[in-house]
Formats: C-alpha cells, sequence, structure tokens
C-alpha cells in the first residue's frame, strides 16, 4: 500500500507525495542519502495537535485550565502518540537508514506522527488534519485511557498480593553519551513479562512496567 492509498482510509487526497514522504523520513535515512528528514514537520505537527486537543478540552469539557493541561498531556505524551501511530499502522512506513534499521523506537514512531500531522496541516488543510487526528484520537480520550502514570508503582502493588518477585533488566544501552537508548525488561518470577525502550533507564522501566502491566490487566 503506499501513502495515498493508507490516507483514503481518512478521507484524505495526497496532493504533495514528496511532503508526506519527507514526514516518514527520519534523520538517519537523510543522512545517508542527503534528503530532507521529518523533524521540522514534527516540530509543525506538534503544535497542530496542540491546538486540536486544547480545542477539545476547552469546548467539551468544564475544567479548569491546569486540568485541562493535565488532560492534554496524557494524550499527546509519546506513550499516546506511539500508541496511535501503531495502531493505524504509520509505524510500517518509516524509512530509517542502515544504522537504524531493528531499532524504531517509541521515540521515533510518536516523532512520525507528529510530522505526519503537519505534512496533512500543510497538503490538506487544518479542517482535514483535525479531521484525521479526530478520528484516532477521540476514541481514546472518551475511554479515558491513561497513557501517563507511574506504572512501576501500579505493578509493584500488583506483584506484591500474589508474593511474586519483580525485577527490572538492562537488556542493552546503545548511541552516544550524549544520546544513549536503553531496553530494559520487566521479569516477573523469572518471566519476562514487559519491554521498554527509553532515553533514560527511568524511561524504559516505565515502559517497561506500562507493558507489562497491560498483559497482567487482561
Amino acid at each position: 500500500m503506499n501513502f495515498k492509498e493508507f490516507f483514503k482510509k481518512f478521507n484524505l487526497s495526497i496532493k504533495n507525495e514528496d511532503l508526506i514522504r519527507r514526514a516518514f523520513t527520519h534523520s538517519s535515512y537523510s543522512n545517508e542519502h542527503q534528503a530532507e528528514n521529518y523533524e521540522r514537520l514534527e516540530f509543525l505537527g506538534d503544535a497542530v495537535l496542540e491546538l486540536i486537543t486544547s480545542e477539545y478540552f476547552y469546548l467539551h469539557t468544564d475544567l479548569k485550565e491546569g486540568d485541562m493541561s493535565k488532560r492534554r498531556a496524557s494524550f499527546v505524551c509519546e506513550n499516546a502518540l506511539a500508541t496511535y501511530a501503531r495502531e493505524i499502522g504509520l509505524d510500517k512506513f518509516i524509512i530509517v537508514g542502515h544504522g537504524q534499521e531493528g531499532n524504531v523506537n517509541d521515540t521515533i514512531i510518536a516523532d512520525v506522527f507528529e510530522s505526519v500531522l503537519g505534512a496533512i496541516y500543510l497538503d490538506c488543510g487544518f479542517t482535514k488534519a483535525k479531521e484525521y487526528a479526530d478520528q484516532i484520537i477521540l476514541p481514546y480520550i472518551k475511554k479515558d485511557v491513561h497513557f501517563l502514570g507511574d506504572y512501576k508503582s501500579i505493578l509493584q502493588e500488583m506483584v506484591q498480593t500474589n508474593k511474586q518477585s519483580l525485577i527490572y533488566r538492562l537488556v542493552s544501552e546503545s548511541g552516544p553519551a550524549h544520546d544513549k537508548t536503553f531496553k530494559i525488561e520487566v521479569v516477573i518470577d523469572g518471566i519476562v513479562y514487559g519491554r521498554g525502550t527509553g532515553k533514560s533507564k527511568k524511561e524504559a522501566e516505565q515502559k517497561a512496567a506500562y507493558d507489562a502491566y497491560q498483559k497482567r490487566a487482561k
């Protein structure tokens, strides 16, 4: 499936295919091929996403400013954006260089969700960008899905109830000192229940805990 066919599912008629392709292009690929990457589009998409979600909470809730900010933060955090992108299959279109192959983590996937939204805004206008985002995000808002939270503490409480052992195991550490990526596994009674990747051990542990929590809560 090409980009145009994919976006037809969202009632979008893409005119500038080069722009959309750029929205999927990671810097590792652009460095190898002297092509443009998604970073500028990500910056724009972040602002478009903030406006769309801010408008929703303003129009559809009576929450105070601080509470609206907290609610919005949950639905535009990295975990949320990566979840949206995976659900609709955006992650399958991401273009990376040889050095990044096999390491398309949640950070990259979340960035691409924003960059694609920025590209849709430029190519189709704000109304279409809003319709696209609403189709994807509103079901999560209406279900009150919690994307932010201390899942390490939640998971600890769950295993303590059953008197099980719980450890976080560092699987790998890669990248330069200023831009490291950590992969963590959650092991409960000797069984790997969750995995997480992040730019810090703390972030990776929280993601691994969230992964394990989802499996244990089913």
